[in-house]
């Protein structure tokens, strides 16, 4: 049984592996492409930063119902908020496929906690993606210790990523060219 588990998980790692490296590749490349002649899908920031906000909500939630021993909830809520942060990469990029780049406009000191909080978000989005398939993997190899353990790392990070993601679009919205 143990070997099975043990190929079981080699198998999930390896997909887990590609998927963490093709998804920032992806996105960089599809960052640099603008699509010829596209209107500009300027109606999309506002919708994923409250993507942002619903799936930092729902981490929460989830967590609270785990501790209350609701697992059926938990599970649900944890499938929900992957779907919604692959919404969130869906749309991001579709924006900046088709619309040029904002420039941060703020002066002083705010200019570099915008950039700060920006640089942190975004490494900080690359590397929860193996994160979040590692935990949500351990799920399914009914291995729920490491599933715990991978999660008291992993949460707080995908709950930093989702709640800077609101506040980088806070700070940069007023400077959006529509």
């Amino acid at each position: 049984m143990t070997e099975e588990i043990s190929l079981r998980e080699k198998r999930f790692n390896k997909w887990i592996t590609v998927i963490s490296i093709a998804i920032p590749l992806v996105v960089a490349l599809l960052f640099g492409y603008k699509i010829p002649n596209a209107r500009p899908l300027s109606f999309l920031p506002p919708i994923y930063a409250t993507i942002n906000g619903l799936t930092a909500i729902l981490l929460v939630i989830a967590v609270i119902a785990i501790k209350n021993g609701n697992r059926s909830l938990h599970q649900k809520l944890m499938t929900t908020n992957i779907v919604l942060s692959t919404l969130f990469l869906i749309m991001y990029v579709a924006y900046h496929m088709t619309s040029e780049a904002t420039i941060y406009g703020g002066e002083g000191f705010i200019k570099y906690v915008y950039y700060f909080i920006l640089l942190t978000h975004i490494v900080l989005s690359i590397s929860v993606i193996p994160l979040v398939l590692i935990t949500y993997s351990k799920v399914y190899l009914d291995d729920f210790e490491s599933h715990r353990l991978w999660a008291k790392y992993t949460f707080p990070i995908w709950l930093y990523v989702a709640v800077t993601g609101v506040v980088v679009y806070l700070m940069i919205s007023p400077y959006y060219q529509y």
